[in-house]
């Protein structure tokens, strides 16, 4: 076994191309790069090159009926893999490019089957970040890029949380610190009417809406076909400990309590190694005798920021059950409580 990817490190000082350039001959060579984005770290392959991404479905475990996202430089970059784009791609990408959203349309010829699982859309979007642009312009080649996790478990925010497998699979990893937004961008299929919004993400259901009009829900493929989006399976984003939501209807330390007894301490000599993730400060003391106890911020987007890195730590530090109250069901607070029912299913 080759030993593990070169760091490249971007944290700080101005981006310089030649600092980039060994990475992106990697891609455009058929290489696996971890790179940056403001959602999340990708593990990157050149989209054209169907060999090379097999080699994604391989570093992660990841099943071949599950498509990967294609992260482009600009719209026009867009354009030329879709078979069709439609008057709402282009005014999504007008509004919200560069952004945290993948726009689902119709593949074009050049696109192979296995970047879309066998399915007649791809799904693209052009990061907002611009390590992650300069880099795809530099390769000269589309790049599909999943998440840089194995299959299923929590993305990586930072590249201290590359787990040994994707770090022996990678040519190179880019090293930009952690991700602005720290949730998967969001992800719309404009194939059908109303636009579906197939993944809640970095960017709100509202943004979109205000663009493309109201959305669908309906996120299941019909008459059996191929997945038209990643993240769209159930149980995803998840650590190695058991998670355990605790909804709780109102604020405040006698309402928690209550909550916790119902959900948690009933069967406390059976979970092992406890943490309390909660957002309500009147709820910190609830557990702490008898647990970790995380406060997470009280807004959606510094909470979301926050939230794969906490399950990591979490992991790292031997936690056996992570019991998550639940934020408020709200549709700011949209994306979090979709990757923490994942992240729970069992």
């Amino acid at each position: 076994m080759r030993a593990d990817a070169t760091i490249i490190p971007c944290v700080s000082g101005p981006l310089d191309d030649d600092t980039l350039m060994p990475a992106a001959l990697a891609l455009r060579e058929g290489g696996l790069v971890v790179f940056p984005t403001e959602t999340v770290y990708g593990l990157g392959a050149n989209a054209l090159d169907p060999h090379a991404v097999r080699r994604i479905f391989t570093a992660k475990g990841r099943p071949a009926g599950n498509p990967l996202i294609v992260h482009v430089p600009n719209a026009e970059g867009a354009r030329a893999l879709a078979g069709h784009w439609p008057e709402t791609a282009a005014a999504l990408a007008e509004q919200m490019w560069p952004g945290p959203v993948t726009i689902v349309v119709q593949r074009g010829p050049s696109v192979p089957d296995i970047v879309t699982g066998g399915g007649p859309t791809v799904a693209l979007r052009c990061p907002d970040h611009p390590i992650a642009r300069r880099l795809i312009e530099l390769a000269g080649v589309p790049v599909a890029a999943p998440s840089a996790n194995v299959s299923g478990s929590v993305s990586p925010t930072r590249v201290e949380h590359l787990c040994p497998r994707i770090r022996a699979a990678s040519e190179y990893i880019i090293d930009a610190g952690p991700c602005e937004y720290g949730l998967e961008s969001t992800v719309i299929d404009l194939t059908v009417t109303p636009p579906t919004l197939l993944r809640p993400g970095a960017m709100s259901r509202a943004s979109i809406a205000a663009v493309v009009g109201p959305l669908s829900d309906d996120r299941s493929p019909s008459g059996g076909s191929p997945a038209r989006s990643p993240g769209t399976q159930g149980k995803h984003y998840a650590p190695r400990a058991e998670v355990i939501l605790v909804e709780i209807p109102a604020s405040g330390e006698a309402h928690c309590r209550r909550g916790i007894n119902d959900h948690l301490l009933r069967d406390r000599d059976e979970r092992g190694k406890i943490a309390w993730v909660t957002h309500d400060p009147e709820c910190e003391e609830v557990l702490s005798a008898a647990a970790s106890v995380i406060v997470m911020p009280s807004s959606p987007r510094a909470y979301g920021r926050r939230l794969y890195a906490v399950l990591q730590e979490l992991d790292a530090a031997g936690m056996e059950t992570i019991a998550v109250h639940l934020p408020p069901d709200t549709p700011e607070w949209e994306a979090v409580r979709d990757r923490l029912r994942r992240a729970a299913l069992r």
